[in-house]
């Protein structure tokens, strides 16, 4: 059990290290499409049950669809603010890449005949308007080299990608790749976008809650199914980048505790058990929570969303979940009226300077 974890834990972390790489730079031009706010609330994800079969596979694909949910609200926010990221923005590639050991080798077998990926990594998210995009890169795409450097296939692909891609990404502006379509190789160079370089992932538990460990992000199933709109899961989302620009896991020195949650919650099936409580987490301060409210807000604008309703967003989350529910976003944020006061004074900041046409910078 021990070993199976082990293996399961690093299959994440370089899943995380590759998404480093891919991921935020396929949120490119996303800011070019103004953020949609969807007519109907989003529908209720479901957990993953320990059952093989068509249910374990509908469980994945809900799974799938939330996560493309949170990288669609994630791109304007992570390309808008690569100035405000300052040493965290990196020149990535644009678009996620998964084979079928990217949840974890007991489920490879159920992800193949979920989604048909093999046992090369493959493309599954390419957004409208960004390099990869332009020049091609569609979703199905098997990657087989970086620079005429093989990626090679298997239960370490993600690892060794992140291998391979790293240091290419450093000091260019395109790289060459090589993809497989329909059975034929493909040549296509991609540029490389300047963004926010974190990783914004599904924590797969129900609690209401989100957490930053200083270079991930994390929001659990229960946040995403209480974000009623794409604006309001903006919200939670540049909230917790804002904790990561600011340093506050450093700060509070929880980077250690709030980074072995994440490991734990990007898992499919996580150790629910040491969720309980603030799972170790000391709760922010008022004056680290204020600073994340205003540098979250400037984030949200940037990147096209409507400020004005946040206030609101948050004040029913803390009403919904008060700090007594231990497990949830406001026992780790309890000082709800000095984070309120701070929301509206950012908000009349944001609105002053948008009416007046001058640079949203906090």
């Amino acid at each position: 059990m021990t070993e199976r974890f082990t293996r399961t834990s690093n299959r994440k972390q370089m899943t995380c290290r590759l998404a480093s790489l891919l991921l935020p730079a396929a949120l490119l031009t996303a800011c070019a499409v103004p953020p949609q706010q969807p007519a109907q609330p989003t529908p209720v994800i479901a957990s993953v049950p320990a059952v093989p079969g068509s249910a374990q596979q509908q469980a994945l694909r809900a799974m799938a669809e939330a996560q493309s949910r949170i990288d669609r609200v994630t791109g304007p926010l992570l390309v808008n603010n690569a100035p405000l990221c300052k040493s965290h923005a990196y020149k990535l590639l644009g678009f996620s890449a998964k084979n079928r050991y990217s949840y974890s080798a007991e489920l490879a077998d159920t992800v193949q005949q979920t989604f048909g990926y093999g046992e090369r990594l493959q493309v599954t998210n390419v957004l409208a308007g960004s390099g990869a995009e332009r020049v091609g890169v569609l979703r199905g795409d098997i990657l087989i080299a970086a620079e005429n450097k093989e990626i090679p296939p298997g239960e370490n692909a993600e690892r060794q990608a992140a291998t391979v891609l790293g240091p290419l990404v450093r000091g260019r502006a395109l790289v060459k790749l090589t993809v497989e379509r329909k059975g034929a190789p493909m040549s296509l160079v991609v540029p490389l976008t300047q963004s926010c370089g974190f990783s914004v992932d599904l924590g797969n538990a129900d609690h209401v809650n989100a957490y930053a460990d200083g270079r991930r992000v994390v929001i659990t199933r229960g946040m995403l199914n209480f974000a009623r709109s794409e604006q309001e899961l903006a919200y939670v989302i540049a909230r917790e980048m804002a904790h990561n620009i600011l340093g506050h896991a450093g700060n509070q020195r929880m980077g250690a505790t709030l980074g072995g949650i994440i490991d734990n919650l990007i898992r499919v099936t996580p150790d629910l058990d040491t969720m309980t409580g603030r799972s170790g987490v000391i709760p922010y301060p008022a004056a680290l929570d204020a600073d994340a409210d205003r540098l979250g807000l400037y984030l949200a604008a940037r990147a096209g969303y409507n400020v004005d309703a946040a206030a609101a967003f948050w004040q029913r989350l803390a009403e919904r979940y008060p700090a007594s529910v231990a497990n949830g976003y406001t026992a780790i944020h309890p000082d709800n009226s000095a984070r309120l006061a701070a929301l509206e004074k950012a908000a009349a900041e944001i609105r002053a300077k948008q009416t007046t046409k001058r640079p949203l910078l906090p």
